[in-house]
C-alpha cells in the first residue's frame, strides 16, 4: 500500500547516520511509498542524495523557524502534504506536537517527555539502553518492520571524489601513496584524545609505513590541526575547513585508515567501510559506538568511571589518557598489515 511518510529525524550528524539503517527499513518495507525527513539544516548533507528518500525538509529552530509564526508556517506546509504516517525519531515533545498539529494521523515514537498524549503508537523504551542503531530500529518493528540490515548508509558523488583526488594531488598525494586521515576532534574536549598522542602516532605511522597524514575536520577544528602539526616531525596534510560533510565523505573512502575520537566523522568512516580505529572514552561504545558491517576496531579503556559519563568539570580525563601511542599504533599496524590495495613498506 502506498502512503505518505515523513521521518522526523534527529539533530546531530552522528545520530542522523544512526538512523540510516531505519530508513532502509522503512523503504523495503514501503517500496513504492513517498518518503520525506524533516531534519535540522547542518543534517542536511547526511542524507542528501539518498535514494531511499523522495524529499528531504529542513526545520531550522534556529532560523526560519525559531519562534510561533516560524513554527505555525512549517505546521502549515507540512499539512499541504498530506502525510499518512509520522515516523518521529526525535525526543522532543515539540517534535510530537507539530505532527499532530500537521494533521498525520498516524504518529509514531517513544513517549518521551510527556508526549504519549501526541501519539497514535508508543514505542516502549528500553530498560538497558541499546545501541542507537537499535533504539531507532525499535520504532520500525513497533508496526511490524522487520530491519534486514544495521550498516549506515552514506552517499557520496563523483563530483566529490574528484575534488578530493585533485586537492590530495595537489598536496603531493599520489593514488598509489598509504593515506591514514586522523579525526582528532569532538563536540565537547573530554571525547578527545590528548593532541601530543596524535602527534606522536602520526610521526610513527609516517616512519614505519612510510604514510602520508591527513587532519579532516571542521573550520573550527583548524587550531586543533595547527596544535598537532606544530608537535609532529612529517608534514601533515591539514584538511579542516576545506571539505563539506560529502568531500569528507570522499576523502575518508580514499583513506586506508581512519582514526577518530567518538565524532560525525568517524560514523561516516565506517559507513564508507574505511578502516577505523574508534577511541572512546566517556561515551558509550555499546551506545554510539560504530556498528553495522564494516572494518573498525574500538579502543576503550576501563578506568573505573561510570560510563556514560558527561562530567565536563573533569580535571584529569583520565579515559582518554588510559588509551596509548603504543594500543593505538599496534591496533593501526594489524589492521594496515591487511590492506588488500596498497603495497605496505616492511
Amino acid at each position: 500500500m502506498e502512503k505518505k511518510i515523513l521521518i522526523v529525524n534527529v539533530n546531530w550528524v552522528g545520530d542522523v547516520l544512526f538512523s540510516t539503517p531505519f530508513i532502509r527499513a522503512v523503504r523495503e518495507a514501503y517500496p513504492k511509498s513517498h518518503i520525506a525527513c524533516l531534519l535540522h539544516p547542518r543534517c542536511l548533507e547526511v542524507l542528501e542524495g539518498s535514494p531511499r528518500i523522495n524529499e528531504l525538509i529542513i526545520y531550522d529552530e534556529e532560523g526560519a523557524h525559531k519562534g510561533l509564526i516560524g513554527k505555525l508556517k512549517l505546521i502549515a506546509s507540512l499539512r499541504r502534504k498530506n502525510f499518512d504516517v509520522a515516523f518521529i525519531l526525535h525526543r522532543s515533545f515539540t517534535k510530537a506536537l507539530i505532527a499532530r498539529l500537521a494533521g498525520i494521523k498516524e504518529r509514531i515514537g517513544y513517549p518521551t517527555k510527556n508526549r504519549a498524549i501526541l501519539l497514535t503508537k508508543t514505542v516502549e523504551e528500553p530498560i538497558d539502553e541499546p545501541h542507537k542503531v537499535e533504539y531507532f530500529l525499535n520504532v520500525a518493528r513497533r508496526t511490524g518492520i522487520t530491519p534486514r540490515d544495521r550498516s549506515y548508509e552514506f552517499f557520496i558523488r563523483d563530483s566529490d571524489e574528484s575534488y578530493i583526488k585533485d586537492l590530495l594531488k595537489s598536496y603531493g598525494v599520489a593514488d598509489k601513496d598509504l593515506l591514514i586521515v586522523l579525526c582528532p576532534g569532538g563536540n565537547w574536549d573530554m571525547k578527545r584524545w590528548p593532541a601530543a598522542n596524535f602527534a606522536r602516532l602520526a610521526d610513527i605511522l609516517a616512519e614505519r609505513f612510510g604514510a602520508k597524514i591527513a587532519i579532516a575536520g571542521a573550520k573550527k577544528d583548524m587550531g586543533l590541526a595547527e596544535t598537532i602539526e606544530g608537535m609532529m616531525k612529517a608534514a601533515p596534510i591539514i584538511m579542516c575547513g576545506k571539505t563539506s560533510l560529502k568531500e569528507l565523505g570522499a576523502l575518508l573512502k580514499r583513506a586506508d585508515l581512519a582514526i577518530a575520537n567518538d565524532t560525525g566523522p568517524m560514523h561516516i568512516a565506517v559507513a564508507m567501510k574505511t578502516r577505523v580505529i574508534a577511541l572512546f572514552g566517556p561515551t558509550s561504545p555499546a551506545i554510539t559506538g560504530p556498528y553495522g558491517s564494516g572494518k573498525y576496531r574500538v579502543i576503550y579503556k576501563d578506568t573505573g568511571c561510570e560510563i556514560p559519563c558527561y562530567d565536563v568539570t573533569c580535571r584529569d580525563n583520565r579515559c582518554m589518557q588510559a588509551i596509548t601511542v603504543e594500543d593505538v599504533f599496534q591496533t593501526a599496524s594489524n589492521m594496515l598489515m591487511q590492506n588488500d590495495n596498497r603495497q605496505i613498506p616492511s
